[in-house]
């Protein structure tokens, strides 16, 4: 075997290792709106989002005392950790409020027209040149979008665009995070954002607090709740994580279509522990959301943040 051969067997072996590893965040992402869901029967939307928050940030801020900092010494950059972490707790909020009356998998499904919105506020924000192609996928994935929600908006109302709320949060987190991911340690960026999204959670629950609200109006979990509200933390991290070392293994082009794979992990999990199931019209939504979101990741060349945040 060549020195070249062998280099290259190496290679495919680290991008082996990436799937694999990708394949198991995406399969853990789903137990994040498992545990929030179940969380939602006794705890409102803002204090589950606070628990999952504080769980995240005390299991990444040991990576990044490891790596040498942990906030930002510019002003600058600590006021966009700070919108990020805002934007972070508006879309957990918008998307945790949702699944307690949604179906998980159609949460999911419609959230992921994200890189869709992404790529068109690339255009406009960041002046990326898009060509026809890629605004007709764009505009297919929302038609595939609406036929998952127009269902879901007879049963549930102004609720089943929520997810549509998180895409919009979330991508704008995406547009911010690569203003800093040059110039920022991944780990660091992935515990700030926890860190402000905690201060921002618990500034909207005193807001909140005797509004009566089941969304921000807090209240005091039982043992039950705090597991829950723990397992959402963890499942995030522990996601996050695996999603990190997935591209430090693999090329982002391999991998971020495999993030689509999280839509039917989700369901089979809903299925098993709330009998919810994709009816063939939403199957039919999420697979054109599917195809035109992959046609955009594989046609923009564009890589996710250094460090994937589980949002949702």
């Amino acid at each position: 075997m060549s020195i070249q051969q062998a280099s290259l067997s190496w290679r495919d072996r680290f991008a082996g290792s990436g799937v694999a590893l990708m394949v198991a965040s995406v399969t853990v992402a789903p137990m994040i709106d498992i545990f929030a869901k179940l969380a939602t029967a006794t705890v409102p939307a803002a204090e589950i989002t606070l628990g999952r928050f504080i769980v995240q940030a005390a299991l990444m801020l040991p990576f990044a005392m490891l790596r040498g900092r942990v906030f930002s010494r510019s002003v600058r950059h600590a006021s966009l950790h700070l919108l990020r972490g805002l934007i972070l707790t508006i879309g957990m909020i918008s998307f945790v409020y949702a699944l307690k009356s949604m179906p998980i998998a159609d949460a999911i499904a419609i959230f992921f027209v994200e890189p869709a919105i992404l790529t068109l506020m690339s255009a406009v924000f960041l002046r990326e040149q898009i060509g026809w192609k890629k605004i007709a996928a764009c505009a297919t994935g929302f038609a595939g979008a609406l036929l998952v929600i127009q269902p879901s908006f007879s049963e549930f109302g102004l609720i089943s665009l929520l997810p549509v709320v998180t895409a919009f949060t979330v991508a704008t987190f995406i547009l911010i995070t690569r203003a800093l991911a040059h110039i920022e340690d991944p780990w660091s960026m992935q515990f700030q954002s926890s860190f402000w999204a905690i201060l921002v959670s618990a500034a909207i629950l005193l807001i909140g607090q005797g509004s009566g609200s089941d969304i921000i109006d807090p209240v005091m979990p039982d043992a039950r709740a705090l597991v829950l509200m723990a397992c959402v933390g963890m499942a995030a991290a522990l996601s996050g994580i695996f999603g990190a070392y997935a591209y430090r293994a693999a090329p982002a082009s391999v991998l971020a279509p495999l993030q689509y794979l999280e839509i039917v992990s989700a369901a089979i999990l809903a299925y098993f522990v709330f009998g919810d199931f994709p009816d063939a019209l939403k199957w039919l939504g999420i697979a054109i959301i599917v195809a035109s979101g992959v046609f955009i990741i594989v046609k923009g060349d564009q890589p996710p943040t250094t460090v994937p945040d589980a949002v949702i």
